[in-house]
């Protein structure tokens, strides 16, 4: 297996698909690549990550001869820090009528690196919540989108795990929310099911 283990294929924005990306190695690889793609096509890309995979993506950006900071200046690219950003997308109207995203833009990248989530402890109910508020946000958006999590063991059942809440979040949701985003248990806490995941 190389370094990036693409779990879901294939995205297009009529299909409002999502990839996901299993990565070995720390380094972004095969997302790296989606974000300049996008960047070289004058699309608008958004991340959302925790600020150490937004710093390692950024050092890359640099060796791969791209100048992150004019594109975050301009938003052409946008660097969103989870989890904290996430309570916005709840209220989509007032992050694309305030925030540095763009209506007008026929394309826009999306990426979410879920990493901090499955490293820190956080309750599988709510990385799933996590993953549903963001996709409902996605999907509203002409969006090519693509979800990542690094880990340094990847075993089949950590990618069943994976694939399972990526397909769940995936899908359309309606009513309110399962649970509350605030809503964490600590390590101690919560039954241990799945792999732990890189940060």
């Amino acid at each position: 297996m190389g370094q990036d283990i693409s779990v879901v294929g294939g995205v297009t924005p009529s299909e409002a698909a999502c990839r996901l990306v299993v990565r070995k190695d720390r380094a972004p690889g095969e997302v790296l690549q989606f974000v300049i793609s996008g960047l070289e096509m004058g699309q608008q890309v958004v991340v959302v990550a925790g600020p150490t995979c937004l710093k390692d993506l950024a050092s890359k950006l640099t060796e791969s001869g791209m100048r992150p900071e004019p594109l975050l200046r301009n938003s052409r690219l946008i660097f969103l820090t989870a989890p904290e950003c996430l309570a916005q997308l709840s209220e989509p109207e007032k992050i694309l009528q305030r925030g540095p995203l763009r209506r007008t833009v026929s394309v826009m990248r999306w990426v979410t690196d879920w990493s901090w989530a499955y490293s820190n402890g956080t309750h599988p109910a709510t990385i799933l919540e996590y993953q549903r508020r963001v996709h409902d946000f996605v999907r509203s958006l002409t969006t090519l989108s693509l979800c990542t999590v690094h880990c340094d063991k990847v075993e089949r059942g950590f990618l069943l795990a994976m694939l399972a809440d990526h397909r769940r979040a995936t899908k359309p949701s309606h009513g309110p929310a399962e649970i509350p985003l605030h809503l964490t248990q600590s390590r101690a806490m919560v039954p241990r099911t799945r792999p732990k995941a890189s940060n």
